[in-house]
């Protein structure tokens, strides 16, 4: 092999700072708006013991991915991941590889970045108590995206382990948010302006209505059989106020919608909001705005356009 033609391989702290969330949601808004965007389906094969390995290529004009994820459920009680994996990325012209991303990384900046994005469309100046369900990867990653791209005065952060909650308080804090933990779901929610779910439920945990003007991000129910909002709320929220979702993938995949008995195919998605051919109204007489988020390959493709760029 020629000298230059090796690729980079980083490691996650090195990919996350090629992936600066202004940046990042850059990338992700040119990506909606580019024609040469292809995303064909995902393989997902059945391997060991209910491990699932899944190859998710992307490309465009300038950048061949394939993403590489392997997920074996059983790993965290040995203390192990339960998700690891990799982000190939190749030069459309030359067909080298250049980088190898962190697969989990790329994943979780590229999530809390496409509802940076959609959050920068509502055009507020801020959002005065956000309420973060979940203390995981994905909870940690939304609140360096608030922090990084709007402003927000206060977080409060539950979760089933209120160790966890805890510890994702503190890194709240850490990173110049004002936090407060909170030991459980409070009974109302009239208290938060912005909500963001991110966890891995299989039945609802959010039993109550948001207020008015509340703006949701779900994020955990990313397959059919999933869901984080009582179906009930997720049909008034459909009834008095708007629905969006972040890719026409999530037609078959938004697990809060469905399990309403919704289709999501019947609302916009983000590219729609992008382009224009759909207006959000964040006025509290429009009512809750519920941002449905299952993710896409075309997130991931963004992601290594942004990576490749800022290593230039």
């Amino acid at each position: 092999m020629k000298v230059g033609t090796n690729p980079a391989v980083l490691d996650a702290p090195q990919t996350a700072k090629r992936l600066p969330y202004k940046a990042l949601t850059d990338a992700i808004k040119a990506t909606l708006l580019s024609s040469s965007v292809n995303v064909p389906a995902r393989d997902i094969y059945s391997t060991s013991g209910g491990n699932r390995f899944f190859v998710m290529p992307a490309f465009d004009e300038e950048v061949v991915i394939t993403k590489l994820i392997s997920h074996a459920p059983q790993n965290p009680s040995c203390g192990l991941p339960a998700i690891v994996g990799q982000v190939m990325v190749f030069d459309a012209k030359t067909g080298l590889c250049r980088l190898i991303l962190d697969g989990p990384t790329v994943t979780a900046r590229r999530t809390a970045a496409v509802s940076g994005l959609f959050l920068r469309q509502l055009h507020r100046p801020s959002f005065n108590h956000c309420l973060i369900v979940g203390a995981g990867v994905q909870g940690e990653s939304h609140l360096e995206m608030l922090r990084a791209l709007l402003t927000v005065k206060a977080v409060s952060v539950v979760s089933r382990s209120i160790n966890s909650a805890k510890r994702l308080a503190g890194y709240a804090v850490s990173i110049g948010l004002t936090a407060i933990v909170l030991s459980e779901l409070p009974n109302t929610l009239e208290a938060f302006d912005l909500i963001i779910t991110c966890t891995p439920a299989q039945e609802a945990v959010m039993m109550k209505r948001p207020r008015s003007d509340a703006v949701i991000c779900a994020i955990g129910s990313y397959t059919p059989n999933m869901l984080e909002w009582d179906p009930e709320i997720v049909r008034w929220i459909a009834a008095t106020g708007q629905v969006i979702v972040d890719s026409r993938d999530a037609d078959h995949e938004a697990g809060d919608l469905i399990q309403a008995g919704l289709s999501p195919a019947g609302y916009p998605c983000l590219g729609d909001v992008i382009r224009r051919e759909t207006m959000v109204n964040a006025s509290a007489t429009q009512g809750p705005i519920l941002f449905k988020s299952c993710g896409w390959g075309g997130w991931d493709l963004a992601a290594a356009r942004c990576a490749m760029r800022e290593s230039s």
